[in-house]
């Protein structure tokens, strides 16, 4: 059995005290977190004290490792696009979710679409109640999400098809009352990591530490990104007001749109209630051209568009983008 009580002593003394993990120790302790040998007293123990502490960059890279060994591996559809890879863990509270609306407009223009997630969101609108509504529905297993991915250019798959040991870390938050480092990786999953071109990444966050955290982890990764604050912690961009959006790949990293500021002079019409019937109506209406659609989500368009290969250059994409939107006000 694994020194449990040793990474604890480690990692649970406090905020000042505690000592982060080398990357050979995360790499070791997030498996076993993963293939459920951890006893439960101490699996709660572990999860609360790195929330506490928060992860450390050898530590994401390390659990990150382990979960990549573990994740069920999708091949990118017959495409030079890269596909886009979207987490969906947390679900509506007071404003419509408006992520399914992104991925109709990227399967418009042929980009494939893989969104991952839970089935529900404890209260919330889950993603996948209003992508249900669009005829969108959660694949059981990873060979039937391969292959609705290669024929509709879109899939949704539960977690649990992807890793049932992140899975069941993530069902821990009922027990546990918090999110965890569970939350943090799901995030980060890429079930196309081992095709040579990999996915692009839709990474929201909700806390500012986080985003720099994330930078850290993103300089040392090989793999494309997208990182932004989330709406309501959904991998979107507000539609009220839009959050810096930053691109990372092989390393490198550049912001494709500042965060915007100050009053908004201009609200968006959005649908007037959250709930799964009210927001997949609406994204209809606005995808036969009865609504606008929100400029930052625009915006977002144009950032997958120049990171996926879709244009040579992000001045392309944003162009795109805008005469791609207008034409779909047409009725």
């Amino acid at each position: 059995m694994m020194p449990f009580a040793a990474y604890l002593k480690e990692i649970g003394r406090g905020e000042r005290s505690s000592r982060d993990l080398e990357y050979n120790e995360a790499h070791a302790l997030f498996g076993a977190m993963l293939d459920g040998g951890v006893p439960d007293l101490e699996l709660g123990a572990i999860m609360q004290s790195l929330r506490f502490k928060t992860e450390a960059l050898t530590e994401l890279l390390g659990f990150h490792a382990a979960l990549d060994e573990r994740i069920a591996q999708l091949k990118s559809p017959d495409t030079e696009l890269k596909p886009v890879v979207i987490p969906s863990y947390n679900g509506a509270r007071r404003q419509a979710n408006l992520m399914p609306l992104l991925v109709m407009l990227l399967k418009r223009l042929g980009i494939p679409v893989l969104i991952h997630g839970v089935l529900d969101s404890e209260g919330r609108v889950a993603a996948a109640y209003v992508l249900r509504e669009l005829g969108i529905l959660p694949q059981p297993n990873s060979r039937l999400a391969q292959e609705v991915l290669a024929r509709d250019g879109i899939a949704f798959v539960p977690i649990g098809a992807l890793s049932s040991g992140l899975s069941n870390l993530l069902s821990l938050r009922n027990r546990l009352g918090v999110r965890s480092t569970a939350h943090t990786m799901a995030k980060l999953i890429d079930p196309f990591s081992a095709d040579a071109a990999g996915g692009l990444r839709m990474v929201s966050v909700t806390h500012p530490a986080y985003a720099d955290k994330l930078r850290d982890f993103f300089a040392e990764s090989t793999g494309a990104a997208l990182l932004m604050r989330g709406t309501e912690g959904e991998a979107f961009a507000n539609p009220k007001r839009r959050p810096q959006i930053e691109f990372f790949a092989g390393g490198n990293s550049a912001v494709l749109f500042e965060a915007e500021h100050g009053v908004i002079k201009n609200l968006p019409a959005l649908p007037e209630e959250c709930d799964a019937k009210t927001t997949a109506a609406w994204i209809r209406a606005t995808l036969e051209g009865e609504h606008p659609i929100p400029l930052p989500l625009i915006n977002q368009l144009a950032c997958c568009l120049y990171a996926t290969g879709y244009c040579g250059d992000f001045a392309q994409a944003k162009a795109v983008a805008a005469v791609k939107s207008r034409a779909s006000q047409v009725a």
